[in-house]
């Protein structure tokens, strides 16, 4: 009989060194992981990811491994569906948005959820050394897709998927996982991604520090990159 995975995770948050409040949320529970960042720039981005957040904390739950796509998926409609009531009951909320990235799982299974630009990684067998390191999510961004068609590469980065309630398709991508021992993942929003060179980050990951210690270096790795952004990690570890 093969043993059950265990898993071990840390979350940490930080408003970094030039914003004014914190627009970026989490939630870390048994079975389900999240990251939501509110959207800069648009009306009460703060209130965007902890309504999602909230949304998505009941489906925090033990679910069949043939069930997690649809729990999923359901959680993050859910999540855009509070968006909208919220907006429709404060008409002055009417722009906000949040991206999230998020991880259910079931035993040797999980389903990542993604929209917008938060992103999720992959590291297998973290603890030896010059592990590899993947991202495992896609950016919703015009710039992102603009690269991958090789046109008109200046065009502004923007989200072209993310929670905003409005029903104009921007469903999330799901992607089913299979995890085994010594696996690390990474949900984190991009104040991490966007500052912190990838070999860094990779490096921090790729160490047998607790997923506390490691979450902690990462933040600190936003900062003295400048801390433009509000940042939010949570790493997880898979051990069996």
């Amino acid at each position: 009989m093969t043993a059950a995975l265990k898993f071990d995770a840390a979350s940490r948050t930080h408003v970094g060194h030039v914003r004014r409040r914190n627009e970026d949320a989490f939630y870390q529970g048994e079975w389900l992981y999240v990251v939501a960042d509110g959207l800069g720039g648009h009306v009460a981005g703060d209130i965007a990811s902890t309504t999602a957040i909230d949304a998505v904390r009941p489906y925090d739950k033990q679910t069949p491994a043939e069930q997690l796509t649809d729990v999923l998926g359901k959680a993050i409609n859910d999540a855009d569906e509070a968006i909208r009531r919220r907006v429709r009951q404060e008409p002055e909320l009417a722009g906000m948005g949040s991206t999230v990235v998020a991880i259910l799982r079931s035993g040797d299974s999980a389903v990542l959820a993604n929209i917008g630009d938060s992103r999720a990684y992959l590291m297998r067998n973290h603890e030896a050394p010059n592990s590899a390191m993947t991202q495992i999510s896609e950016d919703h961004t015009y710039q992102h897709l603009v690269a991958q068609a090789n046109e008109v590469p200046k065009l502004p980065e923007k989200l072209t998927r993310f929670l905003d309630g409005r029903k104009d398709g921007r469903s999330p991508d799901l992607v089913p996982l299979q995890l085994r021992s010594g696996d690390r993942l990474l949900l984190c929003s991009d104040g991490l991604s966007s500052y912190v060179p990838e070999e860094l980050f990779k490096a921090i990951l790729n160490t047998s520090s607790s997923p506390s210690r490691t979450a902690d270096a990462l933040i600190d790795a936003a900062l003295k990159h400048g801390g433009r952004d509000n940042v939010t990690v949570c790493v997880i570890d898979v051990t069996g």
